[in-house]
Parts: C-alpha cells; sequence; structure tokens
C-alpha cells in the first residue's frame, strides 16, 4: 500500500512555505458524498499505511453514504472493530527508524495547514499538485510550493512527471500519466475533502443545527412582533 504526505515528517507543521507561491483554491466538495467517498478511497489506498485518523472511527465513514459492509470489505484494513480509530498498521517505533521520524497524524492536517495566504485546503490542493522532476533531490522529487520537501511524488504514475521551467517558473507536463490533467486535479479535489471532513466530521450538522436555529428565531421575532403590535394597538386606545 502506497502512502504520501512523508514531507510532514522532516518539518514542523509551522513551517508552511506558502508565502513565496499563490495558492490555487480549493474546490468545496463538502456535503457531495460521492466526492467525500472518493476522497476516503484514495486516502487508505495511498496515505493509511503511514499517516493515520485517529480522531476518526471507521463507523463516521458510514455518514458519507457508505454501508457497513462497504467499510469492512473496502475500506477497513487497519483494524478488527468498525468502531476502532482510523489508526496506521505500523507501529511508530519501526516508523522512526525507517523515516528517523513518526509520520504525524493528518486528523487535522487541513485545519493545521490554514495561513493568511489561504485555507488548508487551498494549501494542500496546490502542494499535491506542484510536484516536479529534481533529479538534485534525493527522492528525485521537488515542489515548487514546498522547496526542497523530503517527500517524493507518490502520486506520480496518476499525474505523470510534471518539470519547472526555470524561465517561465511554471510547470509543464512532460511525461502523462494514468490521468488527464483534469482526472487528476478531481481525484486531489476529493481526497482534500475528505481530509477537511475528517478535521471536523460534524461540521455538516451543526451547519444544519445552526440554519434551523435561525429559521426559528426569524420566526420567532415575526410573532414577538405580531404581538407587540397587538399590545401597543391596545394601549394606545387606553
Amino acid at each position: 500500500m502506497k502512502t504520501f504526505l512523508l514531507a510532514l515528517l522532516f518539518v514542523p507543521l509551522t513551517v508552511f512555505g506558502a508565502g513565496a507561491q499563490h495558492l490555487d483554491r480549493a474546490p468545496n466538495v463538502q456535503g457531495d458524498q460521492a466526492a467525500l467517498q472518493s476522497g476516503a478511497r484514495t486516502f487508505v489506498n495511498y496515505c493509511l499505511n503511514c499517516h493515520g485518523l485517529s480522531f476518526v472511527r471507521y463507523n463516521r465513514l458510514l455518514e458519507l453514504g457508505l454501508t457497513d459492509q462497504q467499510v469492512r470489505e473496502n475500506l477497513m484494513f487497519t483494524a478488527d472493530k468498525i468502531g476502532q480509530p482510523m489508526r496506521i498498521a505500523a507501529r511508530p517505533a519501526e516508523q522512526k527508524q525507517w523515516f528517523g521520524a513518526a509520520p504525524p497524524d493528518l486528523s487535522l492536517v487541513a485545519r493545521a495547514r490554514a495561513s493568511g495566504d489561504g485555507s488548508g485546503a487551498d494549501w494542500l490542493y496546490t502542494y499535491l499538485r506542484s510536484f516536479y522532476r529534481d533529479e538534485q533531490r534525493p527522492t528525485g522529487w521537488n515542489n515548487t510550493l514546498f522547496a526542497n520537501v523530503g517527500m517524493p511524488h507518490i502520486l506520480w504514475e496518476l499525474q505523470g512527471q510534471q518539470v519547472l521551467n526555470h524561465e517561465t517558473h511554471k510547470l509543464e507536463l512532460a511525461v502523462p500519466g494514468k490521468l488527464s490533467p483534469a482526472e487528476y486535479d478531481k481525484q486531489i479535489t476529493d481526497l482534500v475533502g475528505f481530509l477537511v471532513w475528517a478535521g471536523e466530521p460534524g461540521a455538516g450538522f451543526r451547519r444544519q443545527v445552526g440554519y434551523g436555529v435561525l429559521v426559528f428565531l426569524l420566526l420567532l421575532f415575526g410573532v414577538a412582533y405580531a404581538l407587540k403590535k397587538e399590545y401597543w394597538k391596545d394601549v394606545k386606545k387606553n
């Protein structure tokens, strides 16, 4: 099973490195269950081997419109019970030996990456689309958003190989991948959307409750205003 975001192993979460490049706006797919399900599949297949979501239990994926059977058969590879957290299978001590540091948990990565330049979703969306070949780096990869990143481009087979045009300072697709640029952007959109959802799974429910409360207060205001007019009408007569 593949993994990504290994760059987070080598730098503190407080170092964003986003100030030198404009962040692309990540499409908002919150509320799109099909997109979030796609993001969950990508996360499990490419990330969960090293990066866990310890604040999210597998049974919360049912809130994305998945059935218990779908979660158990297609997404639940690191736990025996559906109520267990989405933790990694590898031991932290082993990962520290392999990578030099235990990979961080990604439960709050979208929220942690938020800065004055944009949201955490914008940072992740831009970052995952900004890898390019750089033979001078140990991994053979670099990133225009995160200079000298220690993470290899795990998704290169999907995106292809980009190169940096040093004259225009823009990325160019040198070797196409399995997905077209539009398809790859959509897959990254879904993945980022899932990470945003994972940071606050109950946000959608709270938003619905908030809308309901506002509607109730508007109705209550209407009733109170009508009562006030009726009351003062009698007072003026007297």
